[in-house]
């Protein structure tokens, strides 16, 4: 008999989500029987958000009603850290007993065999809840396109040793991820039929929730996607403004006449007037999609002509799921823009850069497929795993010849845009430096020149 609880012990399964995209991933792989059987089921809901006390979490937004029967009941993991921030907080080591106590007695654990199911397990919260429960197996699901790069932290082995197998969506059919197969963890897919009918329901519920708005969404239109990358401190706000305008120039000189805007949840409203009136100017109408709702109900209810974004992993939903032709912009500046080279966002960018059709090229637009097995087994996932390799060459020692073979026989103008010089040859791999001028980073003058030069420019412009 578990202390205090007044029932005997069990199996409790805690899944974490922070995204209403990654909860129906969750309940997308319980219908298809992902999941061993459990006494409970309890959905840890995380609001990541930079000021979580003013920004709904997942339980609040549109659609959720039909995630919340697959899970017997609900915990807040904000309330049981408060007032710690997720992002940022995870138990020391000799305070995770006291905190696995906290948490059971809190959630109604009591002494129950824990099997915790969790996404981005390279960082917080899914590192703070994993050190809680030390004792616990771990599957880890991914919901978006980082799934295919490589781990990009190292884990440690109080949590690697644990971790069971890797579930994801199978956004590029053929494609498999990288995501923590340096420890040996098996990726299974999540039924992409499966994961559909979640998304059909989320979107009724949606409809029901959001009222009028979703029916003013013209249907056949151009939907733009944002992602308020500025935020990120990827490109400058103005940039990014640029970048939305580019979309509505791209899809009205498509011929689309009505497009519909959809802004990340926590962008500034003003953004959106420029795509108003520029819309305007084209001889289109833009209407703005405020509800934050995901796109996926918006491909359902309003059924898109075109879906046009930079790297959002909705692009590959559209193409992947629905069938619906999508477009790319961005994705150059943002390729040249990532910095350091190990940033986890490479890898979607790659993909969306590699597999979509850029906007500006019409031909391109108008003639696109889904990739092809071949395209995916002979093109992408080489790139994938040369990208792979340059970003976290130490955790991936077993594909540096595949790597250098990639660069030796594929590295043309067109594809330098995924690599770093200085990258390649801090890493010893065709197309660094040349020899005769390797010498120049590491001399000391030549620093101390560049240094000067430097500051009495700064001098002269200040």
């Amino acid at each position: 008999m578990a202390v205090g609880t007044g029932r005997t012990r069990g199996r409790t399964q805690l899944f974490v989500a922070s995204t209403l995209y990654g909860a129906a991933t969750l309940a997308a792989a319980l219908d298809a029987g992902c999941f061993e059987r459990a006494d409970r089921r309890l959905l840890v809901v995380s609001n990541n958000a930079a000021i979580p006390e003013i920004t709904p979490p997942l339980n609040e937004a549109p659609g959720f009603a039909a995630l919340r029967p697959r899970f017997d009941s609900l915990r807040s993991w904000n309330e049981a850290i408060h007032p710690l921030h997720p992002g940022g907080w995870s138990p020391r080591a000799d305070d995770a007993p006291i905190w696995e106590r906290h948490l059971r007695m809190l959630w109604d654990l009591g002494d129950d065999e824990i099997e915790l199911v969790v996404e981005s397990i390279q960082v917080e919260p899914a590192l703070a809840v994993a050190a809680c429960f030390t004792g616990a197996p771990i599957t880890v699901y991914a919901d978006g396109l980082m799934s295919y790069g490589p781990t990009r932290n190292k884990i440690g082995a109080l949590v690697d040793t644990r971790i069971d197998r890797l579930l994801h969506l199978d956004l590029v059919p053929g494609l498999r991820p990288l995501l923590l197969s340096e420890h040996g963890v098996e990726a299974e897919v999540v039924p992409t039929e499966e994961f559909v009918k979640v998304l059909a329901e989320v979107a009724d519920a949606s409809e029901v929730a959001a009222g009028s708005t979703l029916a003013d969404v013209p249907s056949g239109s151009a939907l733009l996607l944002g992602q308020y990358l500025s935020a990120l401190g990827l490109i400058s706000a103005a940039e990014e403004e640029d970048l939305h305008l580019t979309m509505v120039r791209g899809a009205a000189a498509l011929g689309h006449t009505e497009i519909v805007f959809k802004p990340h949840p926590t962008a500034p409203a003003h953004w959106t007037e420029p795509l108003i009136a520029e819309a305007e100017r084209l001889g289109a109408r833009l209407t703005v999609l405020n509800t934050p709702v995901l796109a996926e109900v918006v491909y359902q209810k309003a059924e898109p002509a075109l879906v046009i974004g930079c790297f959002s992993t909705a692009l590959l939903t559209a193409s992947a799921l629905y069938g619906i032709p999508v477009a790319r912009t961005g994705t150059g500046l943002l390729l040249d823009r990532l910095t350091p080279y190990q940033n986890s966002n490479r890898i979607p960018v790659t993909i969306v850069h590699d597999a979509l059709p850029d906007l500006a090229d019409a031909k391109a637009v108008r003639a696109w497929r889904a990739p092809t097995p071949e395209y995916v087994e002979g093109e992408l996932t080489p790139l994938l795993h040369t990208v792979g390799y340059c970003m976290q060459a130490q955790a991936y020692p077993q594909l540096r010849d595949e790597a250098a073979d990639w660069l030796t026989h594929r590295l043309t103008d067109r594809t330098w845009v995924y690599f770093k010089r200085r990258r390649l040859t801090s890493l010893g791999l065709p197309g660094a430096v040349p020899s005769r001028l390797a010498f120049v980073p590491r001399n000391r003058t030549v620093r101390r020149v560049a240094r000067r030069a430097r500051a009495l420019k700064k001098a002269t412009l200040g």
